[in-house]
């Protein structure tokens, strides 16, 4: 049997950069027998941003779904909020919401390795939409914000943080976002004892 030893990239966000919560986030991940193995801050362009982000219809469409279903839960009107029904022009709008607030301020981008790393990863920061995450993950206990809030006010949802979804998202974001000489290869000699 063998161990899957995987990468991810995870980005503090705008949001938890100022709200001084770099290293509480890196912490919760160290706590849990994961390595980090590159770590930078950086004020991201928007094209760097506009990169990072997924441009294929359905990724945008599902952008405009969230708020969608957000609003259908509490009763809100879509047409009234964001001015369209229509989930790609929904998309489009949080889409460019998403660039801009990841532009904002820095943030911290961060390779992170372990046993697992991408699924482990998720379960420390939670489910992307912060009102739903459970307390005691990222989301759950340093944010509240909703699709709903964010789109009346016409902005991105503050979600504090990013973890890559796949193993692919992970390669490919990791790439973009560092060189390979900024990827360092050390053992935590605690791993011994841990597995």
């Amino acid at each position: 049997m063998s161990i899957q030893i995987e990468r991810s990239l995870v980005l503090v966000k705008p949001d938890g950069v100022q709200r001084a919560l770099i290293g509480e986030t890196i912490k919760r991940f160290e706590q849990r027998g994961l390595k980090i193995v590159a770590l930078k801050m950086v004020k991201p362009s928007i094209d760097h941003i506009n990169d990072h982000y997924p441009k294929d219809d359905k990724w945008i469409e599902r952008l405009g779904e969230k708020g969608f279903t957000t609003f259908k839960e509490l009763g809100i009107d879509p047409k009234e909020v964001m001015g369209t029904t229509d989930k790609k022009k929904a998309g489009e709008m949080v889409r460019k919401w998403l660039v801009d607030y990841m532009t904002e301020a820095p943030v911290v981008a961060m390779v992170i390795e372990g046993i697992h790393a991408i699924e482990m990863i998720r379960k420390i920061v939670g489910p992307t939409l912060p009102a739903k995450a459970p307390i005691g993950t990222i989301r759950g206990d340093y944010s509240v914000d909703s699709p709903a809030a964010a789109n009346v006010q016409k902005r991105s949802v503050k979600n504090m943080i990013h973890a890559s979804e796949t193993p692919e998202e992970a390669e490919n974001e990791i790439k973009h976002w560092f060189s390979e000489e900024e990827i360092h290869d050390w053992a935590r000699p605690d791993h011994k004892v841990m597995f």
